[in-house]
Order: C-alpha cells, then sequence, then structure tokens
C-alpha cells in the first residue's frame, strides 16, 4: 500500500496478519518528513487512515528500531505511539515533526538519487564518498 510522507514513494507491505512498515510507522515513532520530498501531512494520513485502519492484532514490523525491537501491533501503535497514538492532531504532529531538530545526514544529497537510480551511485559524488559507494556498488545487499 503507497504510504507517502516519510518519502513521496514510500510503500507499506501487507501479508496476511503483518504489516511491513518501512520508516513510515516506527516502534513508537516513525520516520522523519523533513527531506526525501517527506510531507508530515501526508505521513500522519498514510498512518491514520491506512496503517491505524488494518486489525489492531496485525504485526507490524517495522524497517528498523534504534532499540533493539523487532515486532509491534496496530493496537500497541495506536495507544503507545507518542507521535501518532492516543488520538494525536494533524496539529500535534506537524509540531511534534516540525520539533524534532535532528541533523541532517551528511550523505543524504547522494543517497536519495542514487535510490532513484535504483543504487547507482550519482556522478556528482564527492570524492570523500566514492570509496564508500564503490564498497556498497560491489556488496551482495548493495
Amino acid at each position: 500500500m503507497h504510504t507517502p510522507g516519510h518519502t513521496d514513494g514510500h510503500f507499506a507491505f501487507l501479508a496476511d496478519d503483518r504489516v511491513f512498515t518501512g520508516d513510515a510507522l516506527l516502534i513508537e515513532g516513525c520516520g522523519r518528513t523533513d527531506f526525501q520530498n517527506g510531507d508530515a501531512d501526508a505521513l500522519f494520513r498514510s498512518v491514520k487512515e491506512k496503517l491505524f485502519s488494518l486489525p489492531d492484532d496485525c504485526l507490524v514490523y517495522p524497517a528498523h528500531d534504534y532499540h533493539d525491537r523487532r515486532v509491534s501491533t496496530i493496537a500497541q501503535e495506536k495507544k503507545r505511539n507518542p507521535r501518532l497514538g492516543n488520538n494525536r492532531t494533524l496539529e500535534d504532529f506537524r509540531e511534534i515533526m516540525a520539533n524534532l531538530n535532528l541533523p541532517y545526514p551528511t550523505f543524504m544529497d547522494y543517497v536519495v538519487p542514487g535510490n532513484r537510480l535504483c543504487g547507482v551511485c550519482p556522478d556528482d559524488l564527492p570524492e570523500k564518498f566514492q570509496n564508500y559507494c564503490l564498497q556498497m556498488a560491489g556488496s551482495p545487499q548493495g
């Protein structure tokens, strides 16, 4: 299902009783919306109207977690997610996201174009990032 907001081309994948949410919905959080064509309003709608409309016992598998957790449920996120749960309004969410004050990732201006090129390193990549990009290009995962 298309779940824009963290990025404009973000998708979540529903498989039986579980949903793989990428960065749209994390365990007690969500992806940031201040780069990669992010949009706080779109993310709010994606989570509230699409993901939170799934059954409460649907298992939530996010792309990653900063606290080594692996799975949640829609019910848990509706109740405990500080950004999107507990009947947060769009205005609440806008304010939360606008005040995260997260540092801008150094490599981001090159990662996004590379992602849009299906992992191909952009032509304008600065020398300091070229070794990393070459390493990723040769990786079985990259």
